[in-house]
């Protein structure tokens, strides 16, 4: 699979209305469960390991997908007799290592936009706000899925963890993403949990949860505001910006 790079993308020779929205990736603009848990399920397999119903990932995702990975180990996975001779650190590197392998061939297979999604990002990008991305998953795998299903939309950052890199919920991919977009007066979080909230909370930026994620609405309570659909979250959005 071939990866492209949007780390630079900018808008150029467009008005910007200094609002910037940045929208987290799992649960908040594509539904990727099925695809992760499939991945996870099969490097488990490779283990001897038992594998999840799908559903049961939706609580273990967030903080990274080696968090993911270790999360759904089983609890004597690291004995001895259960890891063999690795460590359990060595055993979660090659975990990992096939979960992202099989992943990365697999990233879309299952994936989907949510209900209104594309459409928002479009009235967004017409109307001057600045777009960008900031996401737990690996670099790589946040740009693929940004420019299979929104090649479209022009963002000024797609930020997902990269080696060095402080996973949300520092603020420094906040304020990366910020420093990426010129002539930025106000900034909202849009994300699905509540990392998401921490997050924009840690930046000292407005948070925006959405209810059609990975979390039931009583884990996002500590959000500004919360939407319960597209429109909802469109309607807040212009309440918040200049």
């Amino acid at each position: 699979m071939i990866f492209l790079s949007f780390r630079k993308m900018s808008k150029v020779n467009r008005h910007i209305n200094g609002n910037l929205v940045i929208f987290d990736l799992d649960g908040t603009l594509l539904n990727t469960i099925e695809d992760l848990g499939c991945a996870v399920n099969h490097a488990l397999s490779l283990k001897g390991f038992p594998e999840h119903q799908l559903k049961e990932y939706r609580k273990m995702v967030g903080n990274g997908v080696r968090n993911l990975v270790t999360r759904a180990l089983p609890p004597d996975a690291g004995t001895a007799g259960t890891a063999g001779t690795e460590s359990f650190t060595q055993l979660v590197d090659s975990v990992l290592s096939d979960f992202r392998q099989y992943y990365s061939a697999h990233i879309h297979l299952h994936t989907r936009p949510y209900e209104g999604i594309p459409e928002l990002l479009r009235k967004l990008d017409s109307e001057g706000y600045s777009l960008a991305v900031a996401s737990n998953k690996f670099q790589e795998g946040t740009e693929a899925l940004i420019g299979h299903f929104f090649g479209g939309i022009q963002f000024t950052a797609v930020l997902g963890n990269r080696d060095g890199a402080a996973l949300k919920p520092s603020p420094e991919i906040i304020q990366e993403a910020v420093a990426s977009s010129p002539g930025i007066v106000r900034t909202i979080m849009v994300g699905d949990s509540e990392t998401d909230i921490a997050t924009a909370k840690a930046a000292g930026i407005a948070s925006v949860a959405v209810s059609w994620g990975f979390r039931t609405k009583d884990a996002l309570l500590e959000a500004d505001r919360i939407a319960e659909d597209t429109s909802s979250l469109y309607g807040i959005l212009k309440e918040l910006s200049l």
